[in-house]
């Protein structure tokens, strides 16, 4: 990291649980923090983790990345989890993860997960920074719709006053007309910012970036 580690800022109150309906289930997201966070959480995404970076599209890690420092990545500060449900769960008796889980396998029931941190130290530590991951198994079923707009109602409570994503690749069309849709600027790009495996039968090729903000203020 070009700053070194960037200290997250303390939680004055819990973070609430927040449900979203989605075409064939309920989403709740729950908000946990470092050593809080149920190994088998972090084991599966782990693996997720190291799915994406092998496919060299989105993340600008090469990978494989270890448990420990992708807990360090995904996990040092507050990460938001989505749980999955059906339809007809009744979302007033959904207060813990534990209660959304309901005793069911993860890979069944964990929807996607975000980390929140500062993207800056210091004085520009207002600002803050997201990174996604929804399983493959779980896509195409507008879970990542409803975490980004988790993440709006989230950061705000955690006391940031902006949002900026770094490096949103070109190649991600889907994330960015979604950021462009809940009123994000897109306010830069850098040239061949990425060597991602994009071109012709996985070959890298150089791709641009874009810059994107919003203000929460």
């Amino acid at each position: 990291m070009a700053y070194g580690a960037i200290a997250a800022p303390k939680l004055a109150e819990p973070l609430p649980v927040i449900s979203y309906t989605l075409p064939d289930a309920v989403l709740t997201t729950h908000a946990v923090h470092g050593a809080d966070v149920n190994a088998g959480v972090v084991a599966f995404f782990h693996a997720v983790f190291n799915e994406e970076l092998a496919e060299g599209k989105t993340y600008p890690q090469q990978g494989p990345m270890s448990l420990d420092a992708f807990t360090a990545y995904f996990f040092a500060s507050t990460t938001i989890v989505a749980i999955l449900a059906p339809p007809s769960a009744d979302v007033s008796k959904i207060q813990t993860l534990e209660d959304a889980v309901a005793g069911r396998p993860w890979a069944d029931c964990l929807g996607g997960c975000y980390y929140v941190k500062p993207n800056y130290p210091g004085r520009s530590s207002h600002n803050c920074n997201a990174g996604f991951l929804v399983p493959p198994l779980q896509r195409g079923r507008k879970i990542g719709g409803a975490l980004a707009q988790s993440y709006l109602e989230y950061a705000p409570r955690l006391g940031y006053r902006g949002s900026v994503f770094n490096l949103v690749y070109k190649n991600n069309a889907a994330s960015l007309r979604l950021w462009d849709k809940l009123g994000f600027t897109r306010v830069g790009v850098i040239p061949q910012a990425g060597l991602l495996k994009t071109g012709p039968g996985g070959a890298e090729e150089y791709v641009d970036a874009v810059v994107v903000y919003k203000s929460f203020v």
